[in-house]
């Protein structure tokens, strides 16, 4: 299906699907979704856990049938974070989608203002940027390295002026991100998505500030030095692939 831009005007009482990928977060996932659930929006919630072997699956069973408004879908086997969001883009259903890690490292109570431009009928797209000016984690040098200069990388293949192209807070009209194929089923979807966004015709993406809690490695942190490589290797391969 062919994106069309959307009328530009703003969405009235819209309802926000917001999409949680998890592997393996039974430490927080209840306490997320407490929070998602607690964001004042209209909200379609699905959870797409990713073939969790650390009891997350049996805490979604045993509770999340219990939260309002919360879908639960299970992937056969783990077959990474592209893929969970994949089938989760597929099965929503509100005006808006998010994107939602199960890690607490992103403040549900900033999904209002990550969408609110496109409510607001400003923007198609809306990245959350942890380099604007929200709180941030002190954390890892070379990662923000790494996230800059992949950043950097982005924008030279896409033309765009992102300051975070790795950031996992992502908004978009659902209409636009359905009509996407996503291929990459790990970290490279990140990549992959923007360079797709950055092609179609009469995009209007926005950026807003938000705030960052990142965990040590020894916290749960999944994302390494592979992905990073992959990420460089996605953006060569959608950045030359012919329209």
């Amino acid at each position: 299906m062919a994106f069309e831009p959307a009328q530009r005007s703003p969405i009235l009482n819209p309802i926000v699907s917001i999409i949680v990928p998890c592997f393996n977060e039974s430490a927080t996932i209840i306490n997320l979704l407490e929070r998602v659930i607690a964001v004042p929006l209209a909200k379609d919630i699905v959870i797409v856990d990713d073939g969790s072997t650390d009891g997350t699956r049996d805490l979604l069973a045993a509770q999340a049938s219990a939260l309002p408004g919360v879908r639960v879908l299970l992937q056969p086997r783990n077959q990474g974070k592209g893929a969970a969001l994949r089938r989760g883009f597929a099965e929503a259903t509100g005006d808006i989608v998010i994107v939602q890690d199960a890690d607490l490292e992103y403040d549900p109570q900033e999904i209002p203002n990550v969408v609110r431009p496109i409510v607001d009928g400003y923007a198609d797209v809306v990245y959350g940027s942890r380099f604007q000016a929200g709180m941030r984690r002190v954390l890892y040098y070379w990662h923000a390295v790494g996230n800059q200069l992949l950043t950097t990388a982005s924008n030279m293949v896409t033309n765009l002026n992102l300051t975070d192209m790795e950031t996992c807070y992502k908004a978009f009209r659902r209409e636009i991100i359905q009509s996407i194929p996503i291929e990459e089923d790990r970290f490279g979807f990140e990549p992959e998505i923007t360079v797709k966004l950055a092609r179609l015709p009469d995009i209007r993406i926005y950026e807003v500030p938000i705030s960052y809690r990142g965990r040590k490695y020894e916290e749960g942190k999944k994302i390494g030095l592979k992905d990073a490589f992959r990420a460089l290797y996605c953006l060569v391969k959608y950045g030359t692939r012919s329209r």
